[in-house]
Order: structure tokens, then C-alpha cells, then sequence
């Protein structure tokens, strides 16, 4: 557990809308958090303490993360007698609110540790699963797969992160699309969130063939107001952080915004509001 005593700079937590209280509503938030880390040299500070109050701030029922490690001797070692040192459980654990159920696994595995994508959820889940989607050998990704009884209903929570070439991406497309026929059933609700890396806004086409919408928009059942910014933090330009739905419509989105965000992660978070179709 966190200790109440942290805070950010600005001297108290970051704020974010409250849920709508209507029955079949599923709050939902993907968030890049950049394994915890700001800074280069001298200048790196750990942020994984005021991102697990963010993480609070949501009140999501389902927390989509990317670069998340589950441990790092080096920067443990670096931190460790900062003001409130470097966890000692993997950051997925230790970023998860009482009560809520924790998935995680490994993308990528580098010299000093290892990092992935993981889920939080405020409802039961069932068996984990992780499929391979790495392009080639220079990025490693995966499809974190996680079924969740959402209201004594099925939902199938997909968490990516994919490459930063079209190409690549474009061809996870295609083993996502094979991993959805092969793991989830046709007519069970899904919601594949995360970071897409997608600077040039160009798969819609493609995740709409595999029978994604993307929330947010009219495809995905949104407001129409657009995509929402979430890249770089401090001054987003990019709508790289995204949910792709599937039995699912979207009632609305939100990007909270501010420094204390932006000091948090090169990205910002992604909340949306979700009932079934």
C-alpha cells in the first residue's frame, strides 16, 4: 500500500472527473506510464509514486498500462534512497488499488530487467494469457489478454503496445486479428486499449476490418468530437493511446491535463466511459 503522505509537486493529487453512476457503465483508463521514470542523467526521478495516485484518481473499473516493470536492478539501486525509494513488488502490484485484481507480463527482457503490459481490475478475471507480436528483434511486444466478469457478463480486455513502424504495425494488426479468432468468442464484449504508436492515424481502416471501432469516434460509437491528444505530455499533438471496441459503445472520452500530469509519463492517460452495445 501507498503511503497517504506522498504527493506530487503541486502538493496534492491529481484530479480526475467521477464515474457516471448508471447501471452497465465501465469506466476505463489506458495509460503509457513509462516505467516509472522521468529524466535523463542526473536528472532522472522516480514518478511511480505519484502515478499510483493517478491511477487512484481514475476510479476506473479497468486500467490498461504499458512499460510497466515488474523489476529493474539498476534504477532499484539508483532509488533506493530517494524520499520513497523503489518498490519492492513490480510496479503493476504496487500501482493497483486495494481491492483490485492485478495481471501482468513481460514484453521485453533487457540487461538489468524486464518490462510489459499489465491490467487492473476492479472485477474478477480469469486465466492470463500473452501472445507474441514482436516485428522483429530490435522490438519486443505482446497482446496482454485478460477475461473479466463485468457485471456477471464476459469481457475480453486486450492491453498493446505496438511497434513504431507502419509496417510493423500493420502486421500486428493482422496477428491481433488472429489472436481475437482464435481466444474470443464472437458475440463476448472486448475492449483492446493501449498505446498504438500510431503517428500517421492510419489504423482505423485496418482495425475496423477485424470488427474494431475506435472509441471517440463515430466508428466506435462516440461524442464525434475527434481523437483526443494524449502524446507528448507536456504539449500533445499525437492520439497514439486509444481503445478499439467491440460489442461495446463508447459514451465518452477524457484526457486530464495539466503539469502534474505532464510530469508523470511522455504520455498522457486516456479515460472513457463504456456500455454494451
Amino acid at each position: 500500500m501507498r503511503p497517504a503522505a506522498h504527493r506530487h509537486a503541486g502538493g496534492h493529487a491529481p484530479t480526475a472527473p467521477g464515474p457516471l453512476t448508471g447501471v452497465g457503465t465501465l469506466r476505463v483508463a489506458t495509460y503509457n506510464i513509462h516505467k516509472g521514470v522521468r529524466g535523463i542523467g542526473p536528472r532522472k526521478r522516480l514518478e511511480i509514486h505519484n502515478l499510483g495516485l493517478a491511477v487512484e484518481a481514475f476510479d476506473a473499473d479497468l486500467v490498461f498500462l504499458q512499460e510497466v516493470r515488474l523489476f529493474h536492478t539498476r534504477e532499484a539501486a539508483r532509488f533506493d534512497r530517494s524520499q520513497f525509494g523503489w518498490p519492492a513488488q513490480g510496479q503493476a502490484r504496487f500501482l493497483a488499488p486495494e481491492g483490485y485484481d492485478v495481471a501482468y507480463r513481460t514484453n521485453a527482457y533487457t540487461r538489468h530487467g524486464e518490462h510489459g503490459n499489465a491490467l487492473l481490475s476492479r472485477w474478477p478475471i480469469g486465466e492470463v494469457g500473452h501472445h507474441d507480436v514482436s516485428d522483429h528483434r530490435f522490438e519486443q511486444r505482446g497482446l496482454l489478454h485478460v477475461p473479466v466478469r463485468w457485471n456477471g457478463l464476459p469481457l475480453h480486455a486486450v492491453v498493446v503496445h505496438f511497434g513504431l513502424a507502419h509496417a510493423s504495425r500493420v502486421r500486428q494488426v493482422a496477428r491481433l486479428a488472429d489472436f481475437i479468432e482464435r481466444q474470443v468468442p464472437r458475440d463476448e464484449m472486448l475492449v483492446v486499449a493501449g498505446d498504438f504508436n500510431d503517428w500517421g492515424e492510419k489504423l482505423d481502416a485496418p482495425m475496423a476490418e477485424i470488427g474494431l471501432g475506435r472509441a471517440g469516434t463515430s466508428a466506435g460509437g462516440g461524442t464525434g468530437r475527434g481523437a483526443r491528444l494524449t502524446f507528448p505530455s507536456l504539449m500533445p499533438v499525437f492520439a497514439l493511446d486509444r481503445f478499439y471496441l467491440r460489442g461495446v459503445r463508447c459514451r465518452s472520452t477524457m484526457v486530464p491535463r495539466g503539469l502534474t500530469w505532464a510530469r508523470m509519463s511522455d504520455h498522457l492517460p486516456l479515460v472513457a466511459e463504456l456500455e454494451p452495445a
